[in-house]
């Protein structure tokens, strides 16, 4: 492979792998015998299209790595979105350049490929997941590849997933995404160079959330100090009520800080938006164990993608720790809404 030339590093392809737990997530069953996912890792540029679930030929964003993954079931279907690299970033924990492993040809690529070569970008992808092929090991058929969640030439966009349910906008049911680009005005009349923040897009298909027929419009900004560096959404939201949804989310403060998890709550106005009603100002998730913290990967960071509100309202985590190891939380539902609920929208409390 090109990826192995002599004068690039080991390209170090992130792959998906497929686990499950009976007992909510005290112990796992993982399947180590083969990705459940791969990225396909072609080099040239007539290699790099994958055949969608419509059945067109359309560019592969995922061709390089796929990594942060979460599941969404909405109408009946079950989705995975993944932030995809069109080559693999390589040893970033040594070099972070994610061009260090792509071909020369990226660096000056137009269209289709545009910026998701010549930077390679993080882009967002959406497949739609077969559990029932799944659950048997049959890898091969159990993903269909739909597209991106944004557009890939307004930037680098990470931490994007769908709402679990569509949601009356303005009158009209809507798909919607909650996402982080890194160059929000792109997608607002803000100023360029601000810290990237927490987006929420609606559209009327799925397809058409990476489209110029998507709305978007800014949930929040950092405001808090371990916000600083940048803010995003974690995993998708749950419903707490009819208008109330509990979003897990992250703050970066900075490479000596790093990550922390916390939690904010989104109410639908009258018009069916939601919008940023409690913001939890405490650091409720971070690196603190031996365990999770940094080895190769330098910069503290425990991340979670998933989280499940069980029948009997208890509420499961997954998460990941230094970009080597996965953990997992427990808590009650309610008794974290309420806590969240005493502060305010800037953190504050209320």
């Amino acid at each position: 492979s090109e990826h192995q030339h002599a004068d690039r590093p080991e390209p170090f392809p992130i792959y998906l792998g497929y686990a499950y737990s009976t007992d909510r997530g005290q112990t796992w069953e993982v399947d180590y015998t083969r990705p459940a996912l791969a990225p396909q890792l072609a080099d040239k540029p007539e290699d790099l299209y994958i055949t969608n679930a419509s059945g067109q030929r359309v560019v592969n964003y995922a061709n390089g790595c796929l990594e942060d993954p979460r599941l969404n079931w909405l109408d009946g279907k079950l989705y995975l979105s993944a932030a995809c690299r069109l080559f693999p970033p390589g040893p970033y924990w040594d070099h972070d350049d994610p061009l260090q492993c792509a071909p020369t040809w990226a660096k000056s690529a137009d269209e289709p490929f545009g910026r998701a070569a010549r930077e390679n970008l993080t882009v967002t992808v959406l497949y739609e997941v077969h559990p029932d092929r799944l659950v048997v090991g049959d890898y091969d058929h159990a993903f269909s590849y739909l597209g991106p969640l944004a557009d890939p030439q307004r930037g680098d966009n990470r931490d994007a997933f769908l709402f679990p349910e569509r949601l009356r906008i303005d009158g009209q049911l809507k798909y919607a995404c909650i996402h982080r680009p890194r160059e929000g005005h792109n997608y607002d009349d803000g100023p360029a160079g601000r810290p990237p923040s927490i987006y929420l897009a609606v559209a009327d298909r799925l397809e058409d959330l990476a489209s110029s027929n998507a709305q978007h419009i800014r949930l929040a900004e950092g405001v808090l100090a371990w916000e600083g560096n940048r803010v995003g959404g974690s995993a998708p939201p749950l419903r707490i009520d009819d208008t109330r949804w509990l979003l897990p989310y992250h703050g970066k403060q900075n490479d000596t800080i790093g990550y922390t998890q916390s939690f904010m709550i989104l109410e639908q106005d009258d018009d069916g938006w939601p919008r940023l009603r409690h913001r939890c100002g405490d650091r409720m998730l971070y690196v603190t164990e031996s365990w999770q913290a940094p080895n190769l990967f330098p910069i503290p960071c425990l991340f979670t993608c998933g989280a499940v509100h069980t029948d009997d309202g208890e509420l499961i985590m997954s998460y990941g720790a230094a970009d080597e190891v996965a953990g997992m939380a427990w808590t009650r539902f309610d008794s974290l809404v309420q806590h969240v609920m005493q502060f305010n929208p800037d953190g504050t409390r209320a």
